[in-house]
């Protein structure tokens, strides 16, 4: 079902079932159509916002919550913003403004809230301060905000292991039972075998290689995948890295193989997915994807 609407007749409030909404704008020499998906967005999701203007209008950009995301074009007069949401931000009804060159739109839709496991860990005192240096943090900060223009990836996303999930994406976790506010699982976490295959769940750059040895404490062997248009994978404790700085990866090839290097108890992998260096659920874009 799609739902139209002239510019000065807004819907507000709007919380429709999972379906793609669209709404009709007329604007002043220009007539802009925006698709939202998913329409009723939880929390850690991605939001996809597809704008279709007349031939010869310039990107538009779109803004959540204080924060403006680019668009890029995905076709002819259609371009797409990604938007990520987080398990620490509040659910509840937001109003997202699209700024085109003919002026700005507002468009109204909830974040529903979602429920998210915890655990309780318990560290000894002298592992209550974690490691990690300065090196791994600027260079693995400085991937997460990549934006190339460029969208590398085809259709959903692949499963990067063959593990069994032995951590999902946005447990929250208590600390020696002290709630960590700032803290979430920033991926998913595969059990496998030490030196069992990890691949590229999408093709992409690899934008970056951090080895233990050079001072990823925490990390341990990582690498980092850039797919475009602010989309990154970060695959962390490898045992082996197959791949370099700037090669070019399908979906599928062989970039490491699991390890428990750096800050891990066992062999793992932790794939974190990130859009705009927030780190967002990678179950959508595997099961339905984001084209």
């Amino acid at each position: 079902m799609f739902l139209s609407v002239k510019v000065k007749q807004f819907v507000h409030g709007l919380i429709l079932a999972s379906i793609t909404a669209v709404f009709l704008v007329a604007m002043p020499a220009l007539t802009q159509t925006v698709q939202i998906n998913p329409t009723n967005p939880q929390l850690g999701d991605t939001i996809s916002i597809v704008i279709q203007q007349s031939e010869g209008a310039s990107n538009p950009t779109v803004t959540m919550d204080g924060k403006t995301y680019p668009s890029f074009s995905i076709g002819k007069n259609r371009f797409r913003a990604l938007l990520p949401t987080t398990p620490l931000v509040k659910s509840g009804p937001r109003q997202l403004q699209i700024t085109t060159e003919t002026g700005i739109q507002n468009i109204n839709l909830y974040l529903q809230n979602r429920s998210f496991p915890t655990q309780s860990i318990w560290l000894p005192p002298d592992k209550e301060s974690l490691p990690g240096t300065d090196l791994e943090f600027d260079r693995v900060g400085a991937f997460k905000q990549l934006i190339t223009p460029e969208k590398f990836w085809q259709g959903p996303f692949l499963r990067p292991n063959r593990g069994p999930v032995s951590t999902v994406y946005g447990v929250r976790r208590y600390y020696n039972g002290e709630f960590a506010e700032d803290y979430y699982h920033r991926g998913v976490d595969y059990a496998d075998y030490n030196g069992s295959s990890v691949i590229a769940p999408a093709a992409g750059r690899i934008a970056l290689v951090g080895l233990e040895s050079q001072g990823f404490e925490i990390h341990g062997n990582t690498v980092g995948i850039d797919h475009g248009q602010g989309v990154t994978s970060i695959f962390m404790h490898l045992s082996r890295v197959d791949v370099k700085e700037g090669d070019f990866v399908q979906a599928a090839q062989i970039i490491g193989a699991v390890g428990s290097t750096g800050a891990s108890t066992g062999p793992h992998l932790h794939w974190g997915l990130y859009v705009h260096g927030q780190a967002v659920d990678p179950v959508p874009w595997r099961y339905k994807g984001i084209e």
